[in-house]
């Protein structure tokens, strides 16, 4: 069964369950991977906010956040305890009562919410700041879900872009990063109404995820002109 979302962008915490109809394209990574991902261990992450927003948000104005593939909420809360009302999405049930129940010191300023941002588009010019940190999101024809999270972004807003750099990674177990879109491949799709402030790699700030080699960053921050 499909239904409407409705993204919270009053501060409500608790979890808005969406069920999304299945497309037509497989996927390896759905709603069931993440949940049995997550049910595998009590913590997954560190609960430290990832070191590319912190770098890149101190300097912005708090406002109107959408943390994209939010999991057990530490960008979502970091951001929330610096001033920004934030819509933090996942597509797993299991991290969005995990991340709700660490924030409960933050009732009014998170909306957790499920929903596959890979199968609908949030609402167009809702967000000063659309956080996508490390979400695995498949390429497209015609770019649908890519184009939905730009259209995200209210003018004067800021789209950062976060992601393992390739040459850290290698295909496995039917996984091809080649099958994801990088920053860089979003940058070239970025036209007249945006500008790009950065666009590079970087070294992590933090060390490794335990059995991972990832020991750089690429970024992409970009402005919304109009």
């Amino acid at each position: 069964m499909t239904r409407q979302v409705q993204f919270g962008t009053g501060g409500r915490q608790d979890v808005v369950i969406v069920h999304q109809a299945p497309t037509t394209e497989a996927r390896t990574m759905d709603a069931q991977f993440w949940d049995e991902m997550y049910r595998s261990r009590d913590q997954v992450f560190s609960g430290n906010p990832n070191g590319v927003l912190v770098t890149e948000v101190t300097d912005l104005l708090p406002g109107q956040a959408l943390d994209v593939g939010c999991g057990e909420g530490a960008d979502a809360l970091w951001l929330a305890r610096h001033g920004w009302q934030v819509t933090a999405v996942d597509i797993s049930r299991t991290a969005l009562h995990r991340a709700a129940a660490t924030g409960t010191d933050l009732a009014g300023r998170v909306a957790w919410t499920r929903a596959d941002l890979t199968a609908m588009s949030p609402p167009a010019g809702a967000f000063d700041l659309v956080s996508v940190q490390y979400f695995p999101l498949p390429r497209q024809p015609g770019h649908t879900a890519l184009r939905g999270l730009l259209a995200a972004v209210a003018p004067g807003g800021t789209l950062l872009i976060a992601s393992h750099d390739l040459a850290d990674l290698s295909p496995r177990n039917g996984f091809d990063p080649s099958d994801y879109y990088q920053p860089e491949d979003i940058a070239g799709l970025l036209d007249e109404d945006w500008t790009v402030l950065i666009n590079e790699t970087r070294p992590r700030t933090a060390p490794a995820p335990a059995g991972t080699h990832h020991t750089r960053d690429t970024v992409l921050r970009a402005r919304r002109l109009r």
